[in-house]
């Protein structure tokens, strides 16, 4: 499973304040700490702040591309963010974070994702919101793949969001989420699937519990990449036996080298 470390955003306040005082290190050592886990790095500079998201975003790609060799997830809902930091990316690969049927940013991140070859995260959602039900996502993914293989990318650098919304709010969106990676993965064979797991639990005590149980179900559902927190030693515990009871560590070497790494925490 891809492991995407979701660490260095924004909308967590120390990691706002390292952004806005430029604080090197402290960005430096959330990098180095999450590549030992993760796969890529998601950077996410915060929103709504014009011009100096632009700034601190290039100042973000700089910085963790001194700290790590890791390809990094350029996260933002914004097409001049993106394209700024992908201007300051030296890397071979990268990942773009997100895109949605809404028509217009469809086109515009979609033609960055296409000139560079990027993976491109795709929400399964258009203008009018997160649709309620799995046919409503689904044909919101069937938006997106046809749009992104008419400007070029390939449906191997499409990673579907099916999108997860809190339990504390509708006890039925686990089930929803669920049911939408199966669907995609049934459509789509070639695509891959990825969420940000922790939102299946905000508003309820105990929320690791959750997540970690939600990530076993999402694995036999399907799913194919995570963002989350790599340094959580016992979710990515669950990691390590989710892939291999779903066959994708069929001859258990992860998890053997994992344990023999003392890695694996009950």
């Amino acid at each position: 499973m891809l492991i995407i470390g979701e660490k260095i955003s924004a909308s967590n306040r120390s990691v706002g304040e390292a952004v806005a005082n430029r604080d090197r290190r402290f960005i430096e050592d959330l990098a180095r700490t999450q590549a030992v886990g993760a796969d890529f790095i998601d950077l996410n500079a915060g929103s709504g702040r014009g011009a100096e998201e632009h700034k601190d975003m290039e100042w973000l790609v700089e910085v963790v591309q001194e700290a790590t060799d890791k390809p990094l997830t350029i996260d933002s809902d914004s097409p001049g963010v993106i394209e700024v930091a992908l201007g300051k990316y030296r890397g071979d690969r990268v990942m773009i974070n997100s895109v949605s049927a809404e028509p217009e940013r469809l086109e515009s991140i979609g033609r960055l994702a296409a000139e560079c070859q990027a993976l491109l995260v795709a929400l399964a959602m258009g203008a009018e919101g997160i649709p309620n039900d799995v046919e409503g996502r689904l044909a919101a993914c069937g938006q997106v793949m046809a749009h992104l293989t008419r400007l070029g990318l390939g449906e191997g650098q499409v990673l579907f969001d099916p999108l997860v919304l809190p339990i504390s709010v509708d006890a039925g969106q686990g089930m929803v989420t669920l049911k939408t990676i199966e669907a995609i993965k049934s459509r789509y064979p070639e695509a891959r699937t990825v969420m940000g797991l922790s939102n299946i639990s905000f508003g309820l005590p105990r929320r690791k519990l959750i997540n970690r149980a939600f990530l076993l179900m999402a694995a036999y559902a399907g799913l194919d990449a995570v963002i989350l927190d790599p340094l959580d030693a016992k979710m990515m515990t669950f990691v390590k036996v989710a892939e291999m009871l779903t066959g994708k560590d069929p001859s258990r070497r992860g998890y053997i080298r994992a344990h023999r790494k003392g890695m694996l925490v009950d």
